[in-house]
């Protein structure tokens, strides 16, 4: 679906932002995710000189360096890797015009090792507590910073639409309904709080602003609900995207990280055409798409 495409910013930098809407009382609310790509591997080839030349001359060990066929970043960390454990860098190397015949014998082979050097840091947004609680389950590979609803205040409250409401007429009206009313909960809360707080609440007491503020802020996002937009920057290697796409951009996955992954693919491929080449996407009747390919866990 072209929906689900991301497409290069001006800084080269493959993201897909998402639209920020407004109900009649002010509240702020996203219906999709926004993916943006912050870091990529950059690959310095030269780095290998001082070491490739110390072997015998006869070896040629340095032709690698001097590859006509750039290759973007991340594949040509992860190839470089691969050949470091054969010490296949001479006249005999698998050129880099050949990379995507390397990578499919490497992920053919279950081999994903050397898919674990290259790291890829997305910004996500628009996306809900429920859809990060399922996000940061995956843990190997991968790290995460996420806005904490202790240290940020209702300025910056948002909340996330899910797919089923956005064409729904009764459900969208409701989704609203809710949303406004959560909002001035949530302030009227912070109000209440601050005010006992002012009157000596020993439970609410803090020595610094900051740790006043925390203590009002963690006791009101009680009333916050799983559709609170989550922010949150990922950093993960190819071998941890490529779990993530597999479990999350199934049939069976939730509809909002299926749309995510989805997204998150598209960059990547863009990035990483051939460390990500074997994924194929099937739509479904939802409008969405499942995301299958023949080697699963590398």
């Amino acid at each position: 679906m072209t929906t689900l495409r991301c497409s290069d910013s001006p800084m080269e930098a493959p993201g897909k932002p998402s639209a920020v809407y407004t109900t009649d009382l002010g509240t702020r609310y996203l219906r999709a995710p926004g993916v943006q790509m912050l870091a990529r591997p950059a690959f310095a080839p030269r780095g290998l000189e001082h070491f490739l030349s110390g072997f015998d001359a006869a070896a040629e060990m340095s032709a690698s360096l001097s590859d006509p066929d750039a290759l973007p970043g991340g594949t040509a960390l992860c190839k470089a890797a691969g050949q470091l454990c054969y010490m296949s860098f001479g006249p005999r190397r698998t050129p880099n015009a050949e990379a995507e015949r390397y990578f499919a014998n490497i992920i053919a082979s279950g081999h994903g090792s050397v898919l674990e050097h290259a790291v890829y840091s997305f910004l996500i947004y628009g996306v809900s507590r429920s859809l990060t609680h399922e996000l940061v389950r995956h843990r190997a590979g991968f790290a995460f910073s996420q806005v904490s609803q202790r240290y940020v205040s209702g300025a910056v409250l948002r909340f996330v639409e899910r797919p089923e409401f956005v064409d729904d007429p009764p459900l969208h009206e409701a989704f609203v309904r809710r949303i406004d009313a959560i909002a001035a909960q949530y302030s009227a809360m912070q109000r209440d709080l601050g005010e006992m707080q002012k009157h000596g609440d020993s439970v609410l007491a803090g020595q610094t602003g900051t740790e006043r503020r925390k203590r009002v802020q963690q006791a009101a996002r009680a009333l916050l609900p799983n559709e609170t937009e989550a922010p949150i920057i990922v950093s993960g290697n190819v071998r941890a995207w490529r779990h993530f796409i597999e479990a999350r951009g199934n049939s069976h996955a939730d509809i909002e990280i299926r749309v995510l992954a989805s997204i998150v693919l598209s960059c990547l491929r863009r990035a990483e055409p051939i460390l990500f080449g074997d994924y194929e996407e099937t739509e479904l009747s939802d409008g969405t798409v499942s995301i299958t390919t023949v080697h699963r866990k590398v």
